[in-house]
Order: structure tokens, then C-alpha cells, then sequence
């Protein structure tokens, strides 16, 4: 197992790409703390590592709110003693163009998408510099490389995700910590409904898949899990600062 004896924290992990990527954890070794704003779909997604002869440990958290980040890291070390892995996956979609955008819609962009992973990242650093070692993942987007059409809070706040995972490889990398970006494209999960609305209905939204994205499919939430154990695990042990689009070839297209 590849993530034997490793400590990770997920957040965002009650559903979707984070709770397939914490049980995707938990299955190659990791222990893993579960966070969620949703404290019964958290609960949920350890209860089901735990069902696998895994170990989790659940801990309701709304990533906008400091304090619970604090509570978060604090539980973690408290439960295991370490944190080896951060993925720091939850986030927002708040769709249309700049004038249609609520400064308020803005503005929790940046506190979820943008502020939280950052002081997730300032918390659990120290630890891992004692350690000498660490791997944290932060969840951009392929619309962290390129840009969508009337969705300037999702697409500036993802792009500023990725800078400053770029500006933390390059500060943090002495002390043996990698930093990376994950960015998927399509996968077919609730996350998508403010897309989904921006392109006027669920069938446009399938038409957009079938004819834009060279493989023509959604992503699984399981196939972006195996690109999180990559940048999680040793096999990306020469990789920091990098922004890992997975996304069948959209961004190119």
C-alpha cells in the first residue's frame, strides 16, 4: 500500500471527488480525517472506509469559517499525531459575468476557493516542516488554466489557487513539502449545477461534454481519486508547484 502509516486530511470529503479520493486514501494505508460542512455525509464517507478495514476519523467543518480550520488540524493531531497529506478539495461554483455577479458571490469565492485552502495550508505547514516531509494537494480546476464563458468568480478564484500553490512549492520545498494543483474538468456530480444553470439545463450541458471534450465523456469520481493517490503518494515525489490537469483533453481542444 502506498500510503502506508501516512496521516491525510480531506476536506470537502462528503461527497463527490473528495470522498472518492479519501477512500481511495484510506484504501492504500492512509489514515484519513474526514472533514465536511455536512457533518452526516462526512460521518458517512468514514464509516465506509472504516467498513473497508480502513481508519477515519469524521469532523464536521465549514471551510469558511477560521476557527473550524483550526479545530480541523487540531483534531487531526490529536487523533493520530501527524499530518503527512492535505488535500484541500472543497469549493464553489457562483456563475454568470461581471455585472450579473453579486460583490457577496465574489467575495465567497475567495473565502472558500481561494482563503480557506490558504489558511489550511499555513496551519498544517509547521507540521510538516518538522517532519521534513508532506504532500499537499489543493483543488483548482481546468478552469484554473484556461477560462469559461460568464463565470468570473469560479474561473479568477481558481486561477489565484493555483498561483499560490505555485508561490508555496517554490518557498516550502526546502523543507521537503510538495505543493501541487488538482485540476479536473468534467465529472458528472452535483458540483456542476451552477454550470449546469449558466448553460441553460442539464441536455445542453451533456451536448457541451459530447462535443467539446476530446474523449467525450464525463470523468468518474474514481479516476480523478487515482491522480489524487498519484500526487499524494511517493510516485510524484519530484513534483511540487504543478497544476495536474485532468479533464480528457479540454483544455487543448
Amino acid at each position: 500500500m502506498i500510503l502506508q502509516g501516512r496521516v491525510a486530511i480531506v476536506t470537502g470529503a462528503g461527497s463527490g471527488i473528495g470522498r472518492a479520493g479519501a477512500i481511495a486514501m484510506a484504501r492504500e494505508g492512509a489514515a484519513v480525517v474526514v472533514a465536511d460542512r455536512d457533518a452526516v455525509a462526512g460521518e458517512a464517507t468514514a464509516r465506509t472506509i472504516i467498513k473497508g478495514s480502513g481508519r477515519a476519523r469524521a469532523i464536521a467543518t465549514d471551510v469558511a469559517e477560521p476557527a473550524a480550520l483550526e479545530r480541523l488540524v487540531q483534531g487531526a493531531i490529536e487523533a493520530y499525531g501527524r499530518i503527512d497529506i492535505l488535500h484541500s478539495h472543497a469549493g464553489i461554483q457562483v456563475e454568470g459575468p461581471l455585472t450579473a455577479v453579486d460583490p457577496a458571490g465574489m467575495e465567497a469565492s475567495w473565502q472558500v476557493n481561494v482563503a480557506a485552502h490558504f489558511r489550511l495550508m499555513r496551519l498544517v505547514m509547521p507540521h510538516m516542516q518538522t517532519a521534513g516531509r508532506g504532500s499537499i494537494i489543493v483543488t483548482s480546476s481546468n478552469s484554473g488554466v484556461f477560462y469559461d464563458h460568464e463565470m468570473i468568480a469560479y474561473a479568477t478564484s481558481k486561477h489565484a489557487a493555483v498561483a499560490m500553490v505555485k508561490q508555496v512549492a517554490i518557498d516550502y520545498g526546502k523543507y521537503g513539502v510538495r505543493v501541487n494543483a488538482l485540476c479536473p474538468g468534467w465529472v458528472d456530480t452535483p458540483f456542476n449545477d451552477a454550470f449546469t444553470r449558466q448553460m441553460g439545463g442539464r441536455e445542453a450541458l451533456l451536448e457541451y461534454v459530447r462535443q467539446k471534450i476530446p474523449l467525450g465523456r464525463f470523468a468518474t469520481v474514481e479516476e480523478i481519486a487515482e491522480s489524487i493517490l498519484f500526487l499524494a503518494s511517493d510516485r510524484s515525489s519530484f513534483m511540487t508547484g504543478h497544476a495536474l490537469v485532468i479533464d480528457g483533453g479540454e483544455c487543448i481542444a
